[in-house]
């Protein structure tokens, strides 16, 4: 018996080991997950990550009050300390973002609990960083639920999300601007465009966001807090209710908007929220882990995948980097995790390098340039098509009419570029590639040639615009930079632009808009008409055209009284 009972156990050893399924592939969303980095180590419970135009990152410590500078495998570089942090339980210095127009006006903007006793937003520049200036306070604030994230969205207008403070009350009450996402300018003030006259409410019925992302055709989501089921990622829209304190998850009423995910709050308690390659990246920190959620053509949910589980720890922050690293920062010293020596640290995942995936990206299509000043050019192109998707475009640049070397001058997520700090007189040629998340590069596209202007001026005044996104049938011009060249202040600025054919303004903010034929006007702001000299302002516009018409306004010119 005993010669039949082994070679019976070993084969059924055998046939266990044999159809143990093999480790799945851990290229998800465009990133090897596999080839996971820390890359940052020693911080003090990091809560917010933002990145400066050089490719370095800014993090603020929830505790601590400090932004510190970061690069991978560089010692934190302390930049600034907020003034009148109060950190107590989940409150403290939180969200930090850095404007989209940074080259031009170096403000970085910081939401924090203050000692006063309100949560406040402040923005400040880090060569002045103990000049910081309140743009919004009063917020109520609490040990828990303070939100705290804030980013600035496609519109150029600045999201902050709030929470309930611990009064579940503050949620439904639209005179409150606790558990709310709100929307302002980026001086504070109130935008047109707004659900609410008068208000910065964005949407309400939340908990306690702590995410904020956009996809590539604009729609919003954010992460949510459940209570003690449900944890959510929602699409947010002006004006929406999303059901807090009526419902938690799924309400299944109309009233009310539904999450496109839910997770038990054991798998998420959801934080920093990510978007790269139809899929957002949410930060868990009970959980632990980092959720991979990708996005249907609706904006609804596929299946999400779990990645990181229970390799780092609580997780708090997400981004992507300039560099296309996913970037995630630990949250092991908050008094709810388990932290190891090097804690908190900054993790980084490589976009994917499949070799296995040799199918370059089809060339980008119809270069052109316009909006070409003495100091810019702004340039867009159809999109290239991929095997597996598009991760980006990267723009090369040479100087002079012919020969010379062209060199990379910068990269899109986007059909359009605006390259700033060009030399006046001067004659530049461009050409685009596109990459995909194997690294495959494609053949360059066409060249266009631009040559700057004089730097001369109308009025003492210049403006400059970029392209901050395009889709088929429209896109957004933001921000438009509106500089005083002069040696005096101006009190008052008109710019003007011709509408290519076809093309319809559809909303603008921090200015008035007036079309005859395809002239526009914009005029100042009432918050934006005084520029001291040298300094700038900005403003913005959203347009459709039709489909398959690639053009942008061009033409701009500013004058001042």
């Amino acid at each position: 018996m005993r010669a039949r009972v082994v070679p019976a156990l070993i084969l059924a050893l055998l046939a266990l080991f044999i159809n143990v399924p093999e480790a799945r592939a851990q290229v998800v969303g465009g990133f090897d997950f596999s080839r996971a980095e820390v890359s940052v180590t020693g911080l003090q419970i990091p809560w917010g990550l933002a990145f400066l135009p050089d490719g370095s990152a800014l993090v603020s410590e929830r505790n601590t009050g400090r932004i510190l500078q970061v690069r991978p495998g560089q010692t934190p570089t302390p930049v600034a300390t907020i003034n009148g942090v109060s950190a107590s339980g989940e409150s403290g210095l939180l969200g930090i973002a850095v404007s989209p127009s940074y080259a031009q006006d170096g403000w970085v903007y910081a939401y924090f609990t203050s000692t006063s006793g309100d949560n406040r937003l402040v923005r400040l520049q880090l060569s002045a960083p103990q000049t910081q200036t309140v743009i919004l306070s009063g917020v109520p604030s609490a040990a828990i639920h303070d939100g705290g994230r804030i980013a600035f969205g496609p519109d150029g207008m600045l999201y902050v999300a709030t929470g309930d403070a611990g009064n579940t009350a503050n949620a439904q009450n639209l005179n409150s601007p606790a558990g709310k996402i709100l929307r302002m300018t980026p001086t504070g003030g109130i935008p047109s465009g707004n659900p609410f006259s008068g208000s910065r409410v964005w949407s309400y019925g939340h908990r306690n966001v702590q995410g904020l992302a956009w996809d590539s055709q604009g729609r919003m989501y954010a992460t949510e807090f459940g209570q003690n089921t449900w944890d959510e990622i929602n699409q947010i829209v002006a004006g929406g209710n999303y059901g807090w304190p009526t419902c938690e998850g799924s309400c299944g009423n109309s009233s009310f908007r539904n999450p496109i995910v839910t997770w038990t709050t054991a798998e998420a308690s959801p934080s920093g929220l990510a978007y790269a390659n139809n899929t957002l990246f949410a930060a868990a920190l009970r959980g632990q882990r980092l959720w991979t959620v990708p996005l249907t053509s609706s904006g609804g949910a596929g299946t999400p995948l779990a990645e990181l589980q229970s390799a780092y720890g609580r997780l708090r922050a997400v981004a992507v980097g300039p560099d296309g690293w996913l970037w995630v920062a630990t949250s092991n010293r908050d008094g709810r995790g388990t932290p190891v020596a090097q804690d908190d640290r900054i993790i980084r995942i490589p976009p994917a390098t499949s070799g296995t995936d040799t199918t370059a990206p089809t060339i980008p299509g119809n270069l052109a340039a316009s909006g070409t000043t003495a100091t810019g050019t702004t340039l867009a192109w159809t999109a290239s098509t991929d095997n597996v998707g598009v991760t980006g475009y990267d723009i090369l640049r040479a100087t002079g009419a012919t020969g010379g070397t062209f060199a990379q001058t910068g990269t899109s997520a986007t059909t359009s570029f605006t390259d700033t700090g060009l030399a006046a007189n001067t004659t530049y040629r461009y050409q685009v590639r596109a990459r995909d998340a194997a690294g495959n590069l494609s053949p360059v596209s066409n060249t266009v040639t631009v040559t700057t202007t004089g730097g001369t001026t109308t009025g003492g005044c210049t403006a400059t615009p970029a392209t901050q996104s395009q889709w088929g049938t429209g896109y957004v011009i933001q921000p438009v930079t509106v500089t005083n060249t002069g040696t005096s202040t101006i009190n008052g600025w008109t710019v003007t632009f011709t509408l290519p054919a076809g093309h319809t303004i559809t909303g603008s903010w921090n200015a008035t808009l007036s079309v005859s034929g395809q002239t526009v006007t914009a005029r100042n702001a009432g918050h934006n008409g005084t520029i001291a000299a040298s300094q700038s302002t900005t403003f913005g516009f959203q347009a459709t055209r039709p489909n398959g018409n690639t053009q942008v306004p061009s033409g701009y010119q500013c004058t001042s009284p």
